[in-house]
């Protein structure tokens, strides 16, 4: 079954939802970044990883 594509009003809601994500997140770093979605996916290893380089710079 072929999936509807998403509605005009549905990518401007997402739109708005991004730059609202992007203006609390634009100033943080990438790598923390990365670590927070690691953590979203479930990967506690990876993130943890990422953390072990972000110590030196913290």
């Amino acid at each position: 079954m072929a999936q509807r594509p998403p509605s005009s009003e549905m990518l401007d809601y997402w739109r708005r939802w991004l730059d609202l994500c992007w203006n609390d997140e634009c100033d943080i770093d990438p790598l923390i970044l990365r670590t927070r979605l690691l953590r979203r996916w479930g990967r506690w290893r990876q993130a943890r990883c990422v953390e072990q380089e972000l110590l030196p710079i913290i």
